[in-house]
């Protein structure tokens, strides 16, 4: 089946129409390294406090309960195993007594507050992108126990592979702790981060990954929490700017990985231009607020500091965002449909088909 008949269906289930073709045959599983955008419940099973373990997180996900995700639902990955016929949610890699159909049809390996730069992971005591990697490995073996050698490689082989991540390391390590102003200019940084998603790509591909989708940075200057801590409500045009230069150089440096590494796909998933567009013409999307989350009073209020005891809106599917960092439900389902879209030019213009 071509891959661009594959989207099609898709986009019609995300109009609501019904579909009745089997789309489980198309990728295996799908396997999320990553932070807090795609992070599904690990940091609940490591010693950190940036954990999302508790109410008011999780109140619109299945069940109303809190699972670790940073948000009022579903996170893009999510919603990809969905789409995609595979199964509902995914878990993460850490969850205790994870099933061999979990096994077999993908895990999320990614921990809030991480990074390409491990000074990033360290300030908060997450998981380094490094030991994500390092999981998948351990990852690689448990499957083979379950589904046989062969078909563990076929299953890695056909997995969609998602990565996102480096907001942390320019927020947290660059603009806000400045750890690494005495390092680097910030053009310098950017190489650098770029560097380290380079090796991590190479690395994915040595173990058997074929099929990846790398997110760029989004307008990390509208981030309510970036605002606050420079008391205004207005976007930081400097960071916004940072953004656009460093997706710029990862948007040409993709297509350099691909080509190095034969037989591979790797898809540059543009998060700043949807965003924005949300920002500009919120009214288009249902969003009555864009600089504040619903969680809280606009300042800090994320992670440790989003409480059961804290003020909340009545109504977050209004909200671009749930706390002072995270996108909520809403936010990432207009995210995920714009997704899809990019991933339709990208066969389309490349020529792939599955």
């Amino acid at each position: 089946m071509a891959f661009t008949f594959f989207i099609f269906v898709i986009l019609l289930k995300l109009s609501n129409v019904d579909s009745t073709h089997n789309l489980t045959n198309l990728f295996k599983a799908v396997l999320v390294f990553g932070d807090s955008t795609a992070d599904s419940g690990n940091n609940n099973y490591i010693s950190t406090t940036f954990k999302a373990d508790h109410r008011p997180y999780g109140l619109d996900f299945p069940g109303g309960i809190p699972t670790g995700r940073f948000s009022n639902g579903k996170l893009v990955p999510d919603f990809w195993v969905s789409l995609l016929g595979i199964k509902q949610t995914i878990p993460p890699y850490l969850k205790p007594n994870l099933s061999n159909y979990q096994i077999r049809t993908g895990v999320n390996f990614a921990s809030a507050g991480s990074g390409y730069d491990g000074v990033t992971a360290r300030v908060s005591g997450v998981i380094p992108m490094t030991k994500q990697l390092n999981y998948f490995k351990e990852y690689i073996k448990r499957l083979k126990k379950v589904v046989g050698l062969k078909e563990a490689k076929s299953i890695v082989k056909g997995a969609l592979v998602s990565i996102s991540a480096g907001t942390n390391d320019f927020t947290i390590s660059y603009y806000d702790l400045r750890t690494r102003r005495d390092d680097f200019a910030i053009g310098g940084y950017q190489d650098f981060v770029l560097k380290k998603l380079q090796n991590f790509t190479r690395e994915l591909y040595r173990l058997g990954c074929r099929t990846m989708v790398v997110s760029g940075l989004p307008p990390m200057g509208c981030l309510p929490i970036q605002m606050a801590s420079r008391f205004t409500r207005t976007c930081l045009k400097e960071q916004n700017f940072d953004a656009r230069i460093y997706n710029q150089k990862l948007k040409k440096m993709l297509p350099r990985i691909q080509s190095s590494l034969a037989g591979s796909r790797i898809m540059y998933a543009d998060i700043y231009t949807p965003l924005m567009e949300m920002i500009h013409n919120p009214q288009n999307y249902g969003f009555t607020q864009t600089k504040i989350g619903c969680c809280g009073l606009g300042f800090l209020e994320a992670g440790p500091i989003c409480t059961p005891f804290t003020p909340l809106c009545t109504n977050p599917s209004n909200h671009l965002f749930f706390d002072s960092i995270h996108p909520s439900e809403a936010a990432y389902r207009h995210v995920t449909k714009t997704l899809l879209k990019q991933i339709i030019r990208y066969m389309n213009n490349s020529g792939h088909s599955f």
